[in-house]
């Protein structure tokens, strides 16, 4: 039986760092460049996603030798971003979690759009998040659990227009039925006291963002 886990590794800043993350017991996607990471790195992608215009013919040659399933399009003729193609694939194959590494780098532009694919996972009721060195972001609605780890800070930021009734349990600077409304930065480079805290809203949807420098 296949994981209901989906590592997702895609064409922005990978590295060493990624590593730890990506079990080969889990189901790995590959979106373009991130495939040749993957086995690069020991691992074999489940499936192959994207155009691939971001290796080489050799390089593409190998994962589609080595990679245990391929979906490939053309870069001209198709709607989405790799990285969406790929995501979309880990909701339609039942996912309870999807984990996107090296969905963040220096074209601000898809980073902006693979944060904005958490609230497909969100509408879905999937767990999801992004993870780069320095970042884990996730999109949420309700409450959310959130553990240190070695991320120092923790921001938030609304998504949607409005947040209400945002209470923190565990942070250093703790808000009780508050509301933060989007442009406002009140939420930005908070930090937990213990290990873990707990975040609940009443409505909107909140991007929380653990860093550290």
């Amino acid at each position: 039986m296949q994981s209901q886990i989906s590592i997702i590794c895609s064409g922005g800043q990978l590295g060493e760092w990624a590593l730890p993350y990506i079990n080969q017991e889990h189901y790995l996607i590959g979106a373009d460049r991130g495939a040749q990471f993957l086995l690069d790195n020991g691992f074999t992608p489940n499936i192959s996603i994207g155009d691939f215009d971001s290796v080489t013919k050799e390089q593409y040659h190998i994962i589609q030798q080595k990679s245990k399933e391929i979906l490939s399009f053309d870069a001209i003729d198709k709607d989405y971003t790799d990285t969406e193609l790929s995501f979309l694939h880990a909701i339609e194959r039942g996912s309870t979690e999807i984990i996107l590494l090296g969905g963040l780098g220096t074209r601000f532009d898809h980073s902006l759009g693979n944060i904005q694919l958490l609230s497909l996972a969100l509408q879905k009721d999937i767990k999801a998040c992004l993870i780069d060195a320095h970042n884990r972001i996730q999109l949420m609605q309700d409450s959310l659990h959130v553990i240190r780890d070695h991320y120092h800070y923790v921001s938030l930021l609304p998504y949607s227009e409005v947040v209400t009734g945002i209470t923190l349990e565990g942070f250093k600077y703790p808000l009780h039925d508050a509301t933060i409304k989007k442009g406002e930065s009140i939420g930005v480079s908070n930090e937990l006291i213990d290990s873990e805290g707990t975040i609940h809203i009443s409505s909107g949807q909140l991007l929380v963002i653990q860093s550290n420098d």
